[in-house]
């Protein structure tokens, strides 16, 4: 019988490679539902290619324009729209729920999931970084599981998989990170990065949003966060390494001294079919490493004095209560003014970081007040951008 699965976010880029890589897995996958935000064309494709019960987009227009456009064939399906539509498809009887939707909006449709006992293929690292101390003992609760997507984390579950995950015997998580495109500058060169330089990324092919959080090494700090829910591990035992070659995808270092580390080319099919078929291992068509042509692998410490991100998630993973949510939301509203023009680069930290400082402190004590809390967090950073307080 085929393994039923829903993806969240399948216009994105992690989604159109979970559908790239199920295609290639032949039968041994059906597709329940997809979800989209305003790539209508897109959509109508893998919907064809698919045929999924259910589709939700990001809102009415596009929800309008789907319905106007879809083949005859496919004009009884039910549409669903927004956060609503979200939840709608996380909630249907699917196996496993790929949660690939970009930022915060990933909250609530996962935590849907994991509510009802589904298995949940994570590439949303907002979700843990924002609740992962309410979701992960609801995925214990529920007899969930979560299987990451992300090619660091992945490397780590494969590393602790090899070992038989033994209590006790691990020292140290080592994440690896490229450094992203401005490894070696400068502050004054940081000074005047723009939108396409920060976009232009060493290694690895991703949205705009998280190659941005690449480029500051925020990406890495919501790594680190996500690491601490996922593997259970003190922040003080979590490591970020720089490694620009993004072959060495991250490290577990054990406490006899011996050092287990996945490596693979920067392709992030690999960990989606990973954790689609875990815990088989596939054939898959893909070039191999030759070591041979690797002339060297190259190490050495993220700079938080250039990149304060780093600094700023750990500083928070260690607050925890409401801090890591806060952060989370600042980011994506700084984030999103300087893909405008409007914020410089180096400002990104500079606001996320007001807005911890004017946050309201607290514990949450449902997901409600998670997304609560986000909702106001963006109201605040928005304010904060408005009135310019985040300048020195």
């Amino acid at each position: 019988m085929a393994t039923s699965i829903t993806v969240l976010g399948s216009t994105g880029v992690i989604g159109r490679l979970t559908l790239e890589v199920l295609r290639d897995l032949g039968d041994r996958f059906e597709v329940r539902a997809l979800t989209a935000g305003q790539n209508v064309d897109l959509l109508i494709d893998q919907i064809v290619a698919t045929r999924p019960a259910y589709v939700a987009v990001g809102d009415e227009t596009a929800r309008k324009s789907l319905s106007e456009r879809l083949p005859s064939e496919f004009r009884h399906m039910e549409i669903g729209v927004g956060t609503e539509g979200l939840v709608t498809a996380a909630k249907l009887s699917a196996d496993v729920v790929v949660s690939a939707v970009v930022g915060a909006v990933g909250l609530l449709p996962t935590w849907a999931a994991v509510d009802r006992g589904a298995t949940v293929a994570l590439a949303n690292k907002e979700t843990l970084v924002a609740g992962g101390d309410l979701i992960m003992p609801r995925v214990t609760a529920q007899g969930s599981s979560i299987l990451p997507l992300d090619s660091e984390h992945s490397a780590i579950f494969q590393c602790l998989a090899s070992r038989g995950s033994l209590v006790g015997s691990v020292r140290k998580l080592l994440v690896t990170a490229s450094g992203g495109p401005f490894r070696t500058w400068d502050e004054a060169q940081l000074e005047n990065v723009t939108v396409a330089d920060a976009l232009r990324h060493p290694t690895w092919n991703m949205g705009r949003k998280i190659t941005i959080d690449s480029a500051t090494l925020m990406n890495k700090g919501l790594e680190v966060i996500e690491a601490h829910h996922l593997f259970q591990t003190p922040y003080d035992s979590i490591e970020v390494v720089v490694h620009p070659q993004s072959i060495i995808h991250s490290m577990v270092e054990f406490v006899d001294g011996s050092i287990i580390a996945q490596l693979g080319p920067p392709d992030m099919r690999l960990p989606i079919q990973y954790a689609l078929t875990y815990p088989e291992r596939v054939k898959r068509q893909t070039s191999s490493l030759n070591f041979a042509e690797l002339s060297r692998l190259s190490f050495e410490a993220p700079d938080v004095s250039r990149f304060p991100a780093l600094r700023l998630a750990y500083e928070v993973g260690r607050a925890g209560g409401y801090a890591p949510c806060v952060l989370n939301a600042a980011n994506e509203v700084a984030v999103g003014a300087f893909l405008e023009g409007k914020l410089p680069f180096t400002a990104i930290s500079k606001v996320v970081e007001q807005a911890l400082e004017e946050h309201e402190q607290g514990m949450p004590g449902s997901i409600e007040d998670v997304v609560e809390m986000d909702g106001v967090a963006r109201l605040l950073t928005q304010a904060i951008l408005k009135e310019g307080r985040w300048r020195d």
